[in-house]
């Protein structure tokens, strides 16, 4: 059944679903529910685009169906849960959420430290090995690329940790972040036995993107305010007065220098001063971004060079003549053409 409106999923609960509110906010598409309890909400700089509130393994699943048109999870649910090229990640790295999908062994197989060892386990028990997990499809073929068939793959649902105590599998793969659970569990990550790492991702659905000229420019405005402010978050506006002869010169002396160059190049815009320059001088404002740990280093350099009355600034935005990401988002969708 055809549909009109724009649905953006996000994550209902948890962890993921604070810093995807909080990242949107930040972008300055902030999520409006007028109840929080409702399960529906709008993002009043995106008319028109309906928000749904849903589990991490929905979103991957109703992007892919194309029952949502964009969504916000984690790529581990992604790999999982999509196939075919029916959902085409927009933004794959949104900077949080981080964890790693790893297969994971009791610490009392001393002798079993990779991938290759397994099978010498298998050998031992007389019977194929039983793995719990979450993560059916990728686990399977992580196994398979690794020549381990006989092997019986258990789905399973909440805590896995206590599967291989209670005797419900020998070994279980599982989602990592910290790994203080695993140590408190007596677990540990065979050395080779990350499958992937995850972490939040923009997706859509690519039938859609290609069928619809509406969801393909909410596409475009989603990437480009989340992109400029991910490439704005590392970076501080400085401002400083210099004195010089001219811009030319100025600017001369800053590209000497190792980090206040700025992106293209300084602002540099004369002064007027309260005696008009009676006695000689030249004085200049001087504009730059440079990234936050260089904010030191940055600040030298302009004294070093007659910099004074230096300001700082956060960035909120830095936008780019067309996010590359959109440029990329389009020469996919043409591909699959």
């Amino acid at each position: 059944m055809s549909r009109s409106d724009i649905r953006l999923a996000l994550p209902s609960k948890g962890v993921l679903a604070e810093e995807t509110l909080d990242l949107l906010s930040r972008a300055g598409l902030g999520v409006y529910k007028t109840n929080p309890r409702q399960y529906m909400a709008t993002i009043p700089s995106l008319p028109g685009v309906t928000v749904l509130f849903q589990r991490a393994g929905d979103i991957a699943v109703s992007v892919h169906d194309g029952t949502v048109d964009f969504g916000i999870t984690g790529w581990d649910m992604v790999a999982e849960k999509s196939d075919n090229g029916a959902v085409l990640p927009l933004l794959p790295e949104l900077g949080y959420g981080f964890c790693s999908l790893n297969v994971i062994v009791p610490e009392s197989w001393e002798r079993t430290r990779r991938m290759t060892d397994l099978p010498a386990v298998q050998a031992e028990l007389g019977r194929p090995l039983r793995v719990a997990t979450k993560f059916l499809k990728v686990t399977q073929a992580f196994f398979e690329q690794h020549g381990l068939t006989e092997v019986q793959f258990i789905p399973a649902e909440g805590t896995l940790e206590i599967a291989p105590t209670i005797g419900y599998s020998d070994f279980i793969v599982d989602l990592v972040s910290s790994g203080v659970t695993l140590r408190d569990n007596r677990l540990r990550i065979l050395d080779d036995g990350q499958i992937l790492q995850s972490q939040a991702t923009l997706i859509a659905n690519r039938a859609v993107l290609q069928s619809r000229p509406e969801v393909l420019t909410i596409a475009r405005q989603l990437i480009e305010f989340i992109v400029a402010h991910l490439r704005a978050i590392d970076n501080v506006a400085i401002f400083a007065n210099m004195r010089g002869e001219t811009p030319q010169v100025i600017g001369e002396l800053m590209f000497q220098q190792k980090v206040i160059g700025g992106l293209q190049g300084p602002t540099i815009s004369p002064i007027i001063t309260r005696n008009g320059g009676c006695d000689g001088s030249s004085w200049y404002a001087v504009n730059i971004i440079v990234r936050k740990d260089q904010l030191a280093q940055a600040i030298a350099e302009l004294r070093a060079i007659g910099g004074s009355g230096v300001i700082v600034n956060p960035v909120s935005y830095i936008f780019e003549e067309e996010p590359a990401e959109y440029t990329q988002m389009l020469k996919q969708l043409q591909n699959a053409e």
